[in-house]
């Protein structure tokens, strides 16, 4: 049976793991301190959030996620990370955890959910297609350091 709920403490370990593994897959690498610093701001649950999609009680996936003010509306939800073990693919475990996404955006009465992947990310972009609308727009980021 697959879980959708909050991260507990009970978690870390397994969480850090997926946490690895999504930055991996980006080819992002940050210090153990800035996993430690994330996994107590995802409990706090103040500026960010965490869920958790648990298989049989084993954590299996994971997604963070901020609530932001928007010019033209009355805010938005932007999906930041999504990951699933490898071995728990297929299960459907990142469409639960985008909809309970959905889900507390629109319990927070806000009309938009967004996210990003890249765009060779094919996996992911076959399930963001058949979940969420593609507009058509690209991400720049420009380097603050």
């Amino acid at each position: 049976m697959l879980e959708i709920g909050p991260l507990r403490e009970q978690d870390r370990e397994r969480w850090e793991v997926l946490a690895r593994g999504y930055k991996a897959f980006y080819q992002t690498e940050i210090s153990d301190e800035e996993y430690e610093r994330t996994w107590w701001r995802l409990l706090a649950a103040e500026e960010v959030h965490g869920i958790g999609a648990r298989y049989e009680g084993r954590l299996v996936g994971i997604a963070h996620f901020l609530f932001h003010a928007n010019v033209w509306s009355a805010g938005a939800c932007y999906l930041q990370d999504l990951f699933v073990d490898e071995a728990a693919r297929g299960l459907g475990v990142a469409r639960r955890l985008i909809a309970h996404v959905a889900e507390l955006t629109r319990a927070r009465g806000l009309p938009r959910l967004y996210w990003n992947t890249k765009q060779d990310n094919a996996t992911a972009r076959a399930l963001y297609d058949k979940v969420a609308r593609f507009k058509g727009f690209v991400v720049y980021q420009h380097g603050l350091d």
